[in-house]
């Protein structure tokens, strides 16, 4: 055959379209599992967040490792593409918050059949329950592969596409960093990005207070010894262990490649600063507050909160301030008052560290950049070898940008 892609998740199966499409190869896939994108079903909790419509220059700004190796993919393949191939197969797409891509029907069932209904078309061959453990190379060309059954497949191109660690489940277990460390590829060192954060000490106690509780439109700060590394506005949530949610993910994304992180957080010196009312500067939220405080000026400050924080929050809040929730409001000095506001804008948590491996969204590390053609995603070490998607070292933060990275890499892989 022409070409084999090992892998398929939207980065194998776009390689496998594209290679198919533009180049009018014979071209079969190799899957471990036992249905095609396992993975894809799972994004956006089930709904498939596609890709993001900010203007395809504004993706790097997203991309905090290794952006400028996603050029050529980019400008070969970007986010109205894949817009347009989907809707090519009668799959309608809608804009939300932040610009995210969804199917108008909510369902990644219907990604994923788009794709297979084009792979059909293109009478590519699926080989499901196929694990390749192995690549076949003679004088520095890859020449084909060998499975878990001791079977050969031989192909003038392989393209792997096996993802990375996240998800295992899914079938992300890392295969394809030993295939091509075997060959002789450099792999940086896989690791779980977009993960939930841990808190530790009080701040855990607050967290575990407010288990479940959704915050939207607040505004974080991640802090490090001091200095702000990364500031976001959007959702965010508690958890039993800490925080979570797409700015919190994207916030996990960037501080996980600080430099003597492990110190920084045993000492405390990793802090996550929640602006709870990020669109009133000091003053005006004391003008809020006080108009409010006139209403209950005969109540309890633990009574008298109902209108400026969701309810869940008011006990852990009013721990936070340090103030006397039995205290009436028409007793409350203005320093007080100034301690409400203080807490308001900057709820400060002590960050521990990351949750476990399984919770991460994407992998962070995967095979050197350096060792791949950003114009083509061929292996600059073996000829007639691709690499596309996660098992790459390039990662982004939330909002559809790592799935445009899989589709766009995929259709630079296979097209070449």
């Amino acid at each position: 055959m022409d070409v084999l892609v090992i892998g398929a998740g939207p980065s194998g199966m776009m390689a496998a379209i594209s290679s198919a499409k533009n180049k009018n190869n014979n071209v079969t896939i190799l899957e471990k599992n036992s249905t095609c994108g396992k993975k894809l079903l799972i994004t956006g909790k089930g709904r498939c967040n596609i890709t993001n419509a900010v203007d395809i220059s504004d993706f790097f700004d997203n991309i905090p490792h290794n952006p400028k190796f996603l050029y050529s993919a980019f400008n070969n393949f970007n986010n109205k593409d894949i817009i347009k191939f989907l809707e090519e197969q009668g799959v309608k797409t809608k804009e939300e918050r932040g610009k995210r891509v969804f199917p108008v029907s909510d369902k990644a069932q219907d990604v994923l059949n788009a794709f297979l209904k084009k792979l059909k078309e293109l009478n590519v061959k699926i080989i499901t329950n196929c694990e390749v453990t192995e690549l076949l190379v003679k004088e520095n060309r890859v020449i084909g592969v060998k499975t878990n059954s001791g079977k050969e497949y031989l192909a003038k191109k392989v393209i792997i596409a096996t993802g990375g660690i996240t998800y295992k489940m899914t079938g992300s277990t890392g295969d394809g960093y030993e295939i091509a460390k075997n060959i002789g590829h450099t792999i940086i060192k896989p690791m779980s990005a977009l993960v939930p954060m841990s808190c530790k000490d009080t701040s855990l106690t607050f967290c575990k207070m407010l288990q479940g509780l959704t915050l939207k439109n607040v505004a974080i700060r991640l802090l490090v010894d001091g200095k702000t590394v990364y500031s976001d506005f959007g959702e965010m949530l508690f958890t039993h262990f800490g925080v979570s949610g797409p700015i919190i993910l994207s916030a996990s994304s960037v501080l996980l490649r600080q430099k003597d992180l492990e110190e920084l957080l045993k000492t405390n010196k990793v802090k996550l600063q929640i602006d709870l009312k990020p669109a009133l500067d000091k003053e005006k939220l004391d003008l809020r507050i006080l108009r409010d405080f006139e209403e209950y000026k005969n109540k309890q400050l633990k009574n008298s909160l109902d209108k400026l924080l969701p309810q869940k929050l008011i006990e852990p809040f009013i721990k936070y301030t340090k103030l006397d929730p039995q205290k009436k409001i028409n007793s409350i000095t203005k320093e007080e008052r100034k301690v409400i506001i203080d807490s308001l804008k900057n709820f400060e948590l002590i960050i521990k560290g990351f949750e476990k491996t399984e919770e991460g969204i994407v992998t962070a590390g995967g095979i050197s950049t350096k060792e791949i053609n950003p114009k083509t995603m061929e292996s600059k070490i073996i000829n007639g070898l691709y690499f596309a998607g996660e098992i790459i070292d390039v990662d982004a933060l939330t909002g559809g940008f790592n799935l445009q990275i899989a589709y766009s890499t995929g259709y630079l892989a296979g097209g070449e």
